[in-house]
């Protein structure tokens, strides 16, 4: 059995994260996205410290669907390289954890 994950990724406008995540969830990749809109991004990006307002996606799944969530995003993703990282589910609802797998069964 796949374990539940929430992947991360953070996005440079609503729209795009729009796209992005009902793209995830019509697929099947994605039992729901949460959009944190606006977040404050501070990092260094080639060799500047940058002061940006980014979207945030929580995207619910399972680690078995990892791969093909990374080559969705950044497929459809403008920043050449996008935050996808992935976070254990570690305890939940299993109600919940079970809508989360039977969404995101290939």
């Amino acid at each position: 059995m796949s374990e539940p994950i929430v992947i991360l990724v953070t996005c440079g406008s609503e729209e795009e994260a729009v796209r992005i995540a009902n793209t995830l969830v019509q697929e099947h990749l994605a039992a729901c996205v949460n959009l944190v809109t606006p977040i404050r991004s501070i990092y260094r990006w080639e060799g500047k410290v940058w002061d940006e307002k980014e979207w945030l996606l929580l995207i619910k799944t399972q680690n078995q669907r990892f791969e093909e969530i990374e080559k969705k995003v950044k497929s459809l993703h403008s920043y050449t390289t996008p935050e996808i990282i992935s976070l254990p589910i570690t305890q939940g609802s299993l109600p919940y954890l079970d809508w989360i797998r039977e969404n995101t069964s290939p």
